[in-house]
């Protein structure tokens, strides 16, 4: 049901579940809010999973497999991301050294290689659309050689732009090969708000109104992003299913705007 894929979690310290795969609509992927107040320590491990961390916003030691990385972000719309990628059965252990934010999404793969580091100048930053649908779009582990099954990236709405647009899907009803994916938002001020569609084209649709730190589950369906005018919308998105590769299939109805 598309009606049980908003996930609001108010904040709380420490690793945070926000929502489970097999639980729900989400067949593939698991995703936690890690939140630190400077000095706090945590440990995470997952023995069947693969993981990507992507930072919010602070400063830590991510410390894995005897190895060590300094990750800080000012904050999503000022900074761009930092990331570790941990293959199942790597023990993390995370040391905020001023308070630190992170979204952690994992997702059943083979345990094989080691961990991996994308730092801010390792991103790939795109622009996609034109007028109000303009927005910018970064690839954070996407054609990598490191992740096995997942796909980690992160888009930034002006304001009163649309994202995901024309709207797309992946849920392997046209031929497409079938991919789960989760957007997690923040908003800039936040207290605004956008809006997430998801529909079909036999008729089924919900439209939530997103805000700063919610989740939204795309477990099948088209699914545009609109920021409310004078609100910057961000969304980290992961994506996992049927093959590790980016294959959209466009609503036929508004093919035409690439035309304009």
């Amino acid at each position: 049901m598309l009606s049980n894929t908003l996930y609001r979690v108010p904040r709380r310290d420490g690793l945070q579940l926000l929502q489970k795969r097999g639980e729900g609509e989400a067949t593939e992927m698991t995703s936690w809010r890690l939140d630190l107040p400077a000095g706090r320590r945590e440990h995470y491990l997952n023995e069947t999973e693969e993981t990507v961390l992507v930072v919010q916003q602070g400063a830590a030691t991510l410390s894995a497999t005897g190895s060590s990385w300094h990750a800080s972000r000012t904050n999503v719309f000022t900074d761009r991301a930092t990331a570790l990628y941990l293959p199942p059965g790597v023990e993390l252990t995370v040391a905020a050294e001023e308070a630190f934010e992170a979204v952690l999404v994992s997702t059943p793969a083979k345990a094989d290689g080691g961990p991996a580091v994308v730092t801010p100048g390792d991103v790939v930053v795109h622009q996609r659309g034109k007028g109000t649908y303009t927005r910018e779009v970064h690839d954070i582990f996407v054609r990598d050689p490191y992740v096995r099954r997942l796909m980690v990236g992160e888009t930034f709405n002006p304001p009163g732009h649309w994202s995901s647009f024309p709207p797309h899907k992946h849920d392997g009803r046209n031929g497409e090969p079938r991919l789960e994916e989760i957007y997690h938002y923040r908003i800039d001020p936040p207290q605004g708000f956008g809006y997430q569609t998801i529909y079909t084209n036999d008729g089924e649709s919900i439209t939530h109104q997103v805000r700063d730190r919610d989740a939204v589950l795309l477990p099948y369906g088209y699914h545009p992003v609109s920021a409310a005018p004078g609100y910057r919308l961000y969304y980290l998105w992961a994506m996992a299913g049927e093959q590790r590769a980016l294959a959209l299939y466009e609503d036929p109805a508004h093919r035409w705007i690439h035309e304009n």
